[in-house]
């Protein structure tokens, strides 16, 4: 068990619901409102710094470092992709935007809040807010494990 008190674990287990769902809601609605992927993924991020913080003991168990990585990749992979599949017309062509009735919601006037007003927008805002959340993550689950000064022996 870590040094840490009940208090700090369970305030700690009680705010990762909060800061995910803002973390989400950050992401989902980036090209409404000011925020987006990077912004929603760094909000994400501070659940594993809650997790490494309150939880050190389990962090081997939970934060697999292969696995943010491989999220990180299939993550950067996406947006890539997704860029590429609008290259018929240029570079990031918003091609969903008019693709059907679940993407061509039209957006005149004051935008009501509409999720399915971006097309391809809102896709590659879930794309770098996983790349960031695993990202960020990685990085201070590597910083704690230079703060021990161990290395997880399965890192590849």
């Amino acid at each position: 068990m870590s040094g840490l008190s009940k208090i700090v674990r369970v305030t700690a287990a009680v705010l990762m619901v909060p800061v995910s769902t803002f973390g989400l809601y950050v992401i989902m609605h980036g090209h409404l409102t000011p925020g987006g992927g990077f912004q929603g993924g760094a909000v994400l991020a501070t659940i594993s710094a809650l997790f490494i913080i309150a939880y050190a003991d389990e962090i081997k168990k939970a934060l697999d470092v292969n696995l943010l990585s491989l999220v990180e990749t299939l993550a950067l992979i996406t947006f890539i992709s997704l860029a590429f599949l609008g290259l018929s017309t240029t570079f990031f062509s918003n091609f969903l935007l008019k693709a059907g009735e679940l993407f061509n919601n039209p957006a005149v006037g004051i935008n009501g809040g509409d999720l399915n007003t971006g097309g391809i927008i809102p896709l590659m805002n879930m794309a770098v807010g996983l790349e960031v959340f695993s990202a960020l993550s990685l990085i201070m689950v590597l910083m704690y494990y230079g703060s021990k000064m161990e290395v997880p022996e399965d890192v590849s």
